[in-house]
C-alpha cells in the first residue's frame, strides 16, 4: 500500500488543448511527447479537437431555435470530420468506431426532441460530446501506438452541483470518487486518459465547468491525486508579458508565482484559466506551461512565491467592452444599501465586473459586451437608477507599469475611465 501511495504521489498530470489535437500530424506529436514518459504514472486530460466546441455551440443554437434540419446538417458535418480523422489514425478499432457512432446517435436523438428545458441544460448535453469524441479517438490511437492507456469518463468522478455551463465542484464527493475509481487504475496501468471541461451532477446529468474549463479539470485531478506537477501543453513557447497577436516585442516569462498568474487571469489574460491556480496553490503543485510544437523548450514554471524573478510590465487588452454608468434618480448617495442592490443584480445576471468605480451618486463598471445580458441589465436597473452606457470599448490593464507605457498604449484613444494603484493601472478606452 505504501508503494502505491508513493507512486501516486510522484505522478504527473498533462493537459492537451484543442490546438494540439486538431490534425493527425499533431496527434502523432502528442504521442511522441507521451512516449518520453512511458513507465511513469501519468494522467492525461484532453480537450475537444480544434474548434469543435465552437461548432457544437452552433448546433445547440440551431436546435434551441427549432432549426432542426440546420442543426442536424451541422452535426453531421462535425461527426464526419471526426470519423475521417479516426480513419486516418486507426488501422482497425471497431470498439472506438462503435463508441463514436453511439455518441452520434445519442445526439441525433436529442435533436429529435423538442426543447423544453433551459438553454444551458441542452448546451451541456450537446457541447460536452466534443471532449468524449476526442478522448475516444486519442485513447484508441495511443493504444495502437504501444502507449497502453485506460480511458476514463470524467463524468463518473467529477461531481458538481446543477449550475449548467458553470458547474461548481462538490469537492468531498469528487475526492471520494477519485479515491475509489481513479487511484486503483494506476495499479494496472501507468497511463490514464480522460476529458477536461465536463462532469456530472449527483443525479447523473452531464454538466460543463465553464468555457476553457479543461485547464481547471486538470488542476482538479492534480490536486485530488496529490500529483507531482501539472503540465499544460499549448501552441506557445510559454507565458509572455502580453498577447503576441496584439503586441509586438513581447517578453517571455520563464518563472512566475501563483499570485501574479491569478492577477493576470483576473484581468483577462487568456493563457491560464482563472480557476486553475487555486487547486494547485492549495497543495503547492507546480504548473508548467509547455509548447507541444517543440517539447525541448523550457516553457514557464508557475509555483509558490519566491521573490526571485523580476516581472516585466504585464499588458492585458480586453476588447468588446461596455461601460455602464448608473446614477440615483433622487440624487441620494451610492451607499452600502445601493451597492448591495447593484451587486445582487449583477450576480443574478452572472455578469462579471471587469472594472468598477463609484462616486457620490454614481456607479460605473466595465463589462464584457453582450447584447442580451446588457438588455436584461438595463431592464433590471431602470426602476431605481438613471443609466448610460458606451459600447465598442477596450479595457487596458498594465501590471508593474512603468512611466509612459500606459500613455503610449493609449495613443489616439479617448480615456473614459481610469483606475491606478502602485502596481496596476487600468483604462477604459474608446478608439
Amino acid at each position: 500500500m505504501q508503494v502505491f501511495e508513493r507512486m501516486v504521489k510522484s505522478m504527473k498530470v498533462f493537459k492537451f488543448g484543442g490546438a494540439s489535437l486538431e490534425s493527425a500530424e499533431r496527434i502523432y506529436n502528442v504521442a511522441e511527447i507521451l512516449r518520453d514518459y512511458q513507465g511513469e504514472p501519468l494522467l492525461v486530460v484532453v480537450s475537444a479537437m480544434g474548434k469543435t466546441t465552437n461548432d457544437l455551440e452552433k448546433v445547440v443554437e440551431y436546435y434551441y431555435r427549432r432549426l432542426r434540419e440546420t442543426a442536424a446538417r451541422s452535426l453531421n458535418t462535425l461527426v464526419e470530420k471526426h470519423l475521417q480523422l479516426a480513419q486516418r489514425l486507426l488501422k482497425k478499432d471497431e470498439a472506438a468506431f462503435g463508441s463514436l457512432r453511439h455518441l452520434y446517435h445519442e445526439m441525433e436523438w436529442q435533436l429529435g426532441e423538442k426543447p423544453y428545458k433551459p438553454y444551458d441544460y441542452y448546451y451541456d448535453q450537446l457541447v460536452s460530446r466534443g471532449e468524449l469524441f476526442s478522448s475516444i479517438i486519442i485513447s484508441a490511437f495511443l493504444n495502437q501506438e504501444g502507449l497502453n492507456n485506460q480511458w476514463l469518463d470524467a463524468r463518473t468522478v467529477i461531481r458538481t452541483d446543477d449550475t449548467y455551463r458553470d458547474g461548481r465542484i462538490q469537492w468531498n464527493m469528487a475526492q471520494q470518487q477519485i479515491n475509489e475509481k481513479v487511484k486503483p487504475l494506476f495499479k494496472k496501468n501507468n497511463l490514464i486518459l480522460t476529458q477536461g471541461f465536463i462532469g456530472s451532477t449527483e443525479e447523473g446529468a452531464t454538466i460543463t465547468l465553464g468555457r476553457e474549463g479543461s485547464d481547471y479539470t486538470a488542476a482538479l485531478f492534480a490536486n485530488m491525486l496529490d500529483a507531482e506537477s501539472l503540465s499544460i501543453w499549448k501552441d506557445v513557447e510559454g507565458l509572455k508579458n502580453a498577447d503576441p497577436k496584439l503586441f509586438n516585442d513581447t517578453i517571455p516569462i520563464n518563472e512566475i508565482n501563483y499570485g501574479e498568474v491569478i492577477e493576470m487571469a483576473y484581468y483577462g489574460a487568456q493563457v491560464i484559466h482563472p480557476k486553475t491556480i487555486k487547486p494547485l496553490q492549495n497543495k503547492n503543485i507546480p504548473l508548467y506551461v509547455k509548447c507541444f510544437l517543440n517539447k525541448s523548450l523550457p516553457g514557464t514554471i508557475i509555483h509558490q512565491e519566491n521573490g526571485a524573478a523580476k516581472i516585466p510590465p504585464v499588458i492585458v487588452l480586453k476588447k468588446n467592452q461596455a461601460l455602464i454608468t448608473v446614477s440615483t434618480k433622487d440624487f441620494s448617495f451610492i451607499t452600502e444599501e445601493n451597492l448591495s442592490k447593484l451587486y445582487n443584480i449583477f450576480y443574478g445576471l452572472r455578469i462579471k465586473l471587469n472594472l468598477m468605480q463609484n462616486g457620490a451618486i454614481s456607479f460605473s463598471c466595465c463589462i464584457d459586451q453582450n447584447a442580451e445580458k446588457i438588455e436584461r441589465l438595463i431592464k433590471s436597473l431602470h426602476p431605481d437608477f438613471v443609466i448610460s452606457y458606451h459600447e465598442g470599448l477596450e479595457l487596458l490593464t498594465i501590471r508593474h507599469y512603468e512611466n509612459g507605457i500606459a500613455d503610449k498604449l493609449s495613443t489616439g484613444k479617448r480615456i473614459l475611465l481610469e483606475q491606478k494603484s502602485p502596481q496596476t493601472i487600468q483604462r477604459v478606452l474608446k478608439a
